[in-house]
């Protein structure tokens, strides 16, 4: 495995929060590109989809992300970025980015942590709510909490990216059958209270279009910060021979 390059700091690490998490906290879950000094990690693609790249201005960045997913195939980034020429981009989803600045961070009696033993179930809600990717590892990337009605998995958030002083708020979501009972509010406060306790600023991602969930984060203590975007894109090159 390669290691991540030195690059000048961003003006805000919440700009590139994905790389500051894979060179970081997270580095136990990034993949690089052979060789030294690498530009573009990615997370292992059963721990979430996304890669990243060290400067998205730097051609170098880009050329390592080609390294590391192959010609011809596809990745899954987030943040303001024009692809290069060459790169196809397959989709793109404008974003939110908001950050707590009043939030009441508070333990509910009620929350579960979940584990391993939980993933079919936090799958199975997953495939239900649709609240953004998940994947079997995911829940190893921090701490994740339910709330379980009659054994029942009904709602779950937890911890996701985690650059230098912050962590994200991820996988907010609740049964259909149990919406309106505020569960999805006690479970962000209350992993957000775990976050604080590390010194850490939470903060989270949606859709710019889930105008719902944004009135209800932004009514708890959320601000907007930014519009990224998230994107799927092809990198050059034939892709015939992975058909063969």
């Amino acid at each position: 495995m390669s290691t991540p390059a030195h690059t000048s700091p961003n003006p805000h690490v919440l700009d590139n929060p994905a790389w500051a998490a894979l060179s970081g906290a997270h580095t136990a879950f990034a993949e690089y590109p052979a060789g030294g000094g690498a530009r573009a990690a990615r997370y292992s693609r059963d721990v979430s989809p996304f890669a990243a790249l060290a400067d998205p201005e730097d051609p170098r960045s880009w050329a390592d992300l080609r390294a590391l997913v192959g010609d011809g195939e596809v990745a899954s980034l987030a943040g303001v970025l024009t692809p290069p020429d060459g790169w196809e981009t397959l989709g793109r989803i404008p974003g939110v980015q908001l950050v707590d600045t009043s939030l009441r961070a508070e333990p509910t009696p009620e929350a579960v942590r979940l584990g391993a033993a939980d993933v079919p179930e936090v799958l199975e809600l997953i495939r239900l709510t649709e609240p953004g990717p998940f994947l079997p590892r995911t829940v190893e990337l921090g701490t994740y909490l339910g709330i379980r009605r009659q054994g029942r998995l009904v709602a779950m958030a937890g911890e996701r990216l985690r650059p230098p002083g912050w962590t994200e708020i991820s996988a907010v979501c609740t049964h259909p059958d149990h919406r309106g009972q505020g569960l999805a509010t006690r479970l962000v406060r209350a992993v957000a209270a775990g976050i604080r306790e590390r010194g850490e600023v939470p903060f989270l991602h949606t859709s710019a279009s889930n105008t719902r969930a944004i009135r209800l984060y932004e009514s708890i203590g959320f601000t907007l910060r930014r519009r990224p975007f998230f994107l799927a894109v092809r990198a050059p090159g034939n892709t015939a021979a992975n058909f063969s």
